[in-house]
């Protein structure tokens, strides 16, 4: 797939951005790391790359998010075009946790800005970020590293992750909505759903449908193959479809917008967490507390 020329993005923005960008530094990085054998630590073999991830250009990245290009450069160009900053917009999501977490999944969590946000938030939890791009990984892996942040990074599919029912008091997504089909959105909202704690929540940061909607020319600033179909969605109506409740969005300056849901308690059937050691290479047997309820 070519890289769109007639794009907002491609016309104006991108060579504005270009200009703010050390190009000769990201390059340089970029060499520094044996990128496929870095790679392979994550890669598993029973993940499957998706058609929709893969047959498809984000950002006008030739390859989308299974490049190294694309792990380089995402941090660089992100923090320019969140408007009023993407640190700001992030916290967002952050500061709309309504649970004690003990354990957190961040789904998409791309080179991890968000996971290493609430790994600093809560310091006590054990944090995992899933992403499908093993490149997104690596640089996640290094920025934490560098910040001195414990996290688990995990080769998956938010739509079939693989781990064991009712095991996270807290789900998180971070501007990956509006680069999916909006039947995988609802999957994704199905499977962490199932992942929950009874009385865990779910965050969903990402573009204000509603602005979206009523401002058409902003679904061609960038080359984002799905943003259309995001924007004519409700991640609320979605997010009721999964089974989640207390379901509520808020604005966030105007341009994104935070979802939360809660997992409904049942009176019955409720985990309970017992203490277990954790081993990163093996996440599936361990427990977790819901947020008001006591072992």
């Amino acid at each position: 797939m070519a890289v769109r020329q007639d794009t907002i993005w491609e016309r104006f923005l991108s060579p504005v951005v270009r200009l703010l960008i050390d190009e000769d530094g990201l390059r340089r990085y970029a060499d520094s790391i044996n990128w496929e054998k870095e790679c392979d630590r994550y890669r598993r073999d029973d993940v499957i790359i998706p058609s929709y991830y893969s047959s498809q250009n984000f950002h006008g990245i030739t390859g989308g998010y299974l490049t190294y290009d694309a792990a380089v450069t995402y941090d660089p160009v992100t923090q320019y075009v969140l408007p009023p900053n993407e640190g700001i917009v992030r916290q967002a999501l952050v500061d709309a946790v309504q649970v004690k977490p003990r354990r957190i999944l961040d789904l998409g969590c791309g080179t991890g800005s968000t996971t290493l946000m609430l790994k600093q938030a809560f310091p006590e939890a054990e944090v995992i970020g899933l992403d499908l791009s093993p490149y997104m990984l690596v640089r996640a892996e290094d920025k934490a590293r560098n910040a001195g942040l414990e996290i688990v990074w995990r080769h998956g599919n938010a739509e079939k992750t693989g781990l064991r029912d009712a095991t996270f008091d807290l789900v998180t997504a971070s501007l990956l909505f509006h680069e999916t089909p909006d039947a995988v959105s609802l999957a994704i909202l199905r499977e962490s759903f199932r992942l929950l704690v009874t009385g865990g929540q779910v965050l969903i940061l990402d573009g204000n449908q509603k602005t979206l909607r009523q401002l058409e020319w902003l679904n061609d600033v960038f080359e984002e193959p799905y943003i259309r179909e995001y924007a004519a969605s409700s991640t609320e109506a979605n997010m009721g479809a999964a089974g989640f409740e207390a379901v509520r969005s808020q604005d966030v300056w105007w341009i994104n917008q935070v979802t939360s849901g809660i997992k409904p308690i049942a009176t019955e059937n409720v985990r309970h967490y017992t203490p277990t050691s954790v081993d990163n290479n093996d996440l599936e047997g361990l427990g977790s507390p819901a947020f008001g309820i006591t072992a």
